[in-house]
């Protein structure tokens, strides 16, 4: 499958892959910062945004997806960023790719299998009342009753789109639904990605735990670790600052 992109910049290729419910917009005034030094690609990963839907959602099937739209761009080997579930998708693309990725940054995830706590969010988000005249705000409490956290409401919500006749959600609900098993997993590839890696976890974030760090050396060899200070999970946004402080300087390396 062909993805969504959105580019700005020139130079070499650096791509840009969200996490489950995100989206190439997600990126924002990352993607322009980058976009002084590089040509930067972020991409709507299948299921969501404005890219195709699709039942599967396997790691080597959104790989691939990223291979065929990198090379219909022309933008390989490119330089290669993930975050959590786009941090899988990466890695699998490293592992069976190796040739498209000159170098790999995977943000605040492992190749391991997580617990399902995030299958509540896909409930949620299904039981909002899509009927017309919606408003953000009652669609704001109506995920309040499953999920208490403000900015993870509002962080889901910027998929819900408003216009003429009933709203809808910009992801494939159904086809994620029933992949979350999948998702929450990572294959084993049988193979090593030898290319330089850097492992970005936040400082509050469990996602990437020390037992963590044997399995992705056996995978990257060469992966470097760094942490991102004050941050929990989605550390990018969390602290801009500190993430492109240590994403910066890898690139340049």
């Amino acid at each position: 499958m062909r993805l969504n992109a959105v580019e700005a910049g020139e130079g070499a290729p650096l791509v840009l892959l969200h996490g489950l419910f995100g989206a190439a917009g997600n990126w924002g005034a990352i993607q322009k910062r980058l976009a002084a030094s590089h040509r930067v690609i972020a991409l709507d990963l299948r299921n969501h945004g404005a890219s195709g839907r699709d039942a599967a959602m396997g790691y080597p099937a959104m790989a691939a997806d990223v291979a065929e739209t990198l090379t219909a761009l022309n933008a390989a080997p490119a330089a290669v960023l993930g975050h959590s579930m786009g941090g899988k998708v990466a890695m699998a693309l490293a592992l069976e790719r190796p040739a498209l990725v000159e170098r790999l940054v995977v943000a605040d995830i492992a190749p391991v299998t997580y617990p399902p706590a995030l299958r509540g969010y896909v409930a949620a988000m299904q039981a909002v009342p899509l009927q017309p005249g919606l408003t953000r705000r009652e669609a704001d409490a109506a995920l309040a009753a499953t999920i208490p956290e403000p900015g993870i409401r509002a962080f889901l919500l910027q998929n819900l789109r408003f216009g003429e006749g009933a709203p809808a959600w910009r992801l494939g609900l159904g086809e994620i639904e029933a992949a979350m098993p999948v998702i929450e997993a990572f294959p084993d590839l049988a193979a090593r990605y030898d290319g330089p890696v850097l492992v970005l976890n936040g400082e509050r974030s469990s996602y990437i735990r020390p037992e963590h760090h044997g399995r992705i050396l056996a995978l990257f060899p060469r992966a470097r670790f760094g942490t991102v200070a004050g941050s929990g999970h989605w550390v990018h946004s969390e602290n801009p600052q500190g993430f492109l402080g240590l994403l910066e300087t890898f690139l340049a390396a």
